[in-house]
Order: C-alpha cells, then sequence, then structure tokens
C-alpha cells in the first residue's frame, strides 16, 4: 500500500510562507506565526515529520475548539533570579518555549545557571529545537517534558496507555564542531511517527504497539481508533522508568501537573522542566570541549557492523536530514498535505493560495 501514497516536495522557504499564512488565519501576529512555521518546518527538515507541519491540522482544530489561545506571552508564576516559574497561559508552544528559554538564557547568563518550569503551553514540537536555542549560545541544556493530553502509552507490563510520550532532551555545545543533541520520546516511538505511518499506508516495526485489547499490533491505526490502543514504552523498564521522571519532573516540579485522569479536550498541553548550565561559568569550558572531542573520536573508531555506513553521535542524523532536505526539498505524503489543505480552509483560506505560497501552483 506505501508504493501508492503521492507525496509533494516543497522547499523549506515556501513551506514556511504557507505555513505562516494559515497561521496568520488564527490571529496570530507576524512574529508569532513566523516562530511556529520556523519550528514546524525546521522539524520537517530534521526528518521529524512527527512533529513537523502535520501538526497544523490538529492546532487549528484545538484552537476552532477554543483550547489555543493565541497571541498569548509567557507569564512570571515566580522569579528567584536564577529560577523561574512560568506560565504559558494556553499559547502557542512554538512561541512559550522561545520565551521560556530567552529568559533562561538571560538568568543563566547573569548567575551561570537557569532553572525553568514551564508550564501549561499548547504543544511545544520538537524539544530538540529548544535545546538548539541553548546550543546557539552556547550553554548545556537539559529538558524534561510531560504531555496533558489523551493517553496513548503504556506502562511497563501494562495493557492499556496511562500517559503521553513524555520526551527528554540533552544539548551540549562544542565550539568549532556541531553539538551532541539528544532528544527523544521515552515510547517506542512518538505518536506523530505513528500519524505519519498511517498516513503513509506503512505498518511499525513488531513490539512497538497494543490494540485497543491490549494485543501486539504493527497496524498504525489502532492508535487513532475508538476505542483505541497504546504505544510501548521503549527498553522496556528503562524507557518506563524515564517517561515516570519527565512527568514528574517536567509535569509537577515545572508547576504544571501530572496526567492522572483522560483530558475532555483535544488540547496538546506541555511542560517542561528545563535546566540551563555556562560551562564557563562552570569552570570545565575547555575541559567540555577536549574531552568530548576525544571521546567521540574514540567512539567513531569503533569498527561498523555489518550494513552500516558510519557511527553516528546523537544529532548527526537530524544534520544528514538537513542537508538531504535543504537541496532536494520536503517531501509530505498526500493524506497530510490533504489534512494541511483543509485545515486552512477552516479558517478561510483557499487551497489554491495555500499551494501557490508553497510552490504547488
Amino acid at each position: 500500500m506505501a508504493d501508492t501514497i503521492a507525496y509533494v516536495t516543497i522547499r523549506a522557504e515556501q513551506l514556511k510562507a504557507a505555513m505562516r499564512a494559515i497561521v496568520t488565519c488564527t490571529g496570530s501576529s507576524e512574529r508569532e506565526a513566523g516562530l511556529v512555521a520556523e519550528q514546524l518546518v525546521q522539524a520537517n527538515l530534521a526528518g521529524h515529520d512527527s512533529h513537523g507541519v502535520g501538526m497544523l491540522p490538529r492546532y487549528v482544530e484545538v484552537f476552532r475548539a477554543g483550547g489555543l489561545k493565541p497571541n498569548r506571552h509567557v507569564s512570571i508564576v515566580l522569579d528567584t533570579g536564577p529560577l523561574l516559574t512560568l506560565n504559558g497561559n494556553a499559547g502557542y508552544g512554538q512561541v512559550m518555549a522561545y520565551e521560556a528559554m530567552e529568559k533562561g538564557l538571560a538568568r543563566a547568563a547573569q548567575h551561570g545557571v537557569a532553572v525553568v518550569g514551564l508550564a501549561n503551553s499548547h504543544h511545544i514540537g520538537r524539544v530538540g529545537h529548544w535545546a538548539e536555542q541553548c546550543v546557539a549560545a552556547g550553554y548545556v541544556s537539559m529538558h524534561y517534558v510531560n504531555v496533558i493530553s489523551e493517553p496513548v502509552v503504556a506502562p511497563f507490563g501494562g495493557r492499556d496507555a496511562r500517559f503521553v510520550t513524555n520526551p527528554f532532551c540533552v544539548g551540549i555545545p562544542l565550539p568549532g564542531r556541531e553539538p551532541v543533541l539528544l532528544d527523544f520520546a521515552t515510547s517506542r516511538i512518538a505518536m506523530g511517527k505513528a500519524r505519519v505511518a498511517m498516513n503513509k499506508g506503512e505498518q511499525v516495526a513488531p513490539d512497538t504497539l497494543l490494540d485497543h485489547h491490549g494485543e501486539p499490533t504493527t497496524e498504525p491505526r489502532e492508535l487513532f481508533s475508538n476505542p483505541h490502543g497504546a504505544i510501548l514504552p521503549f527498553g522496556e523498564h528503562k524507557g518506563y522508568g524515564m517517561a515516570m521522571v519527565c512527568e514528574l519532573l517536567g509535569g509537577a516540579l515545572s508547576g504544571g501537573g501530572t496526567l492522572h485522569y483522560k483530558p475532555a479536550t483535544r488540547a496538546i498541553i506541555n511542560n517542561m522542566l528545563s535546566i540551563i548550565i555556562d560551562p564557563s561559568r562552570l569552570g570545565t569550558a575547555a575541559k567540555l570541549s577536549t574531552e568530548t572531542a576525544a571521546f567521540v573520536k574514540w567512539v567513531k573508531q569503533s569498527p561498523v557492523a555489518r550494513g552500516v555506513d558510519r557511527i553516528r553521535m546523537p544529532g548527526e542524523p537530524e544534520q544528514d536530514h538537513r542537508r538531504e532536505r535543504g537541496a532536494s526539498g520536503i517531501p509530505i505524503d498526500a493524506t497530510t498535505w490533504a489534512e494541511i489543505i483543509d485545515a486552512a480552509e477552516q479558517l478561510g483560506m483557499k487551497a489554491q493560495e495555500v499551494e501557490k505560497l508553497a510552490g504547488l501552483a
């Protein structure tokens, strides 16, 4: 079936223009629409279509239901200098997380370290984007995130969903080199990757999903049926344990909440605890750089397994995708593109207008 799925291929700048126009139709300012479009398209460029422009139809759905509030900004709940507790006010997560990192970086510049709790933000997208914002300033960062939405991940040993994909991320800058950037969901796959597989007509790998009876399945539609199935945690008890840590630190310690009920709306509310460190102020910047370079070289000298071209550091797959998609364009399957067009039409845009901005007309 996957061979019958058609694609559109769109250049990044044209895709951003189309996304900006659609987001503007929700009432967003030019700045807000630009931040949302930039982060979504950057996710596609990095190869994470699960967190890219395919999320926009869900945003439009939640906006129309009143659960996503345009033109909001983070508000300060508590300020102790290097520690900040912020409220995202159910605004676009691409704006809330950006502003949270801006404030955190300013405090890390003052104090050498910042701990930022961001609560009640709508979907913040690919968390690696926020680590990259910190890396660009020369800072190490760690991010623990939970999700208040329909549960889609089963606990280790469980048969139904009790929490969401709860991502974890670390960014480590390396002067003169690409950073080490670790960013992963604590489930076997992100929910968006199941959506992408479904839209492409593909199956997922074995030992990834449970159907609504709690039995193993490779059919991604089971995750979107009613009643729906569940994703398994990665690494069995290890991924499950990491998901619990993200739920408690990202959800509770941030000032947000944990998922212990089934939400009544389709909103995707994120809470995030971020720790930002200036290695220069810690007095270890030179050590971090030299030791990391030596360690990376050592690891990459391992003989590669059959079928592997090279050993990659965390962040390198995204770099490879950026080069490839930056040159050839971003592929979007026909189902996802049709959903984007439908979302635009719900906001009053004509399909021809979106396709013209995207370079398809």
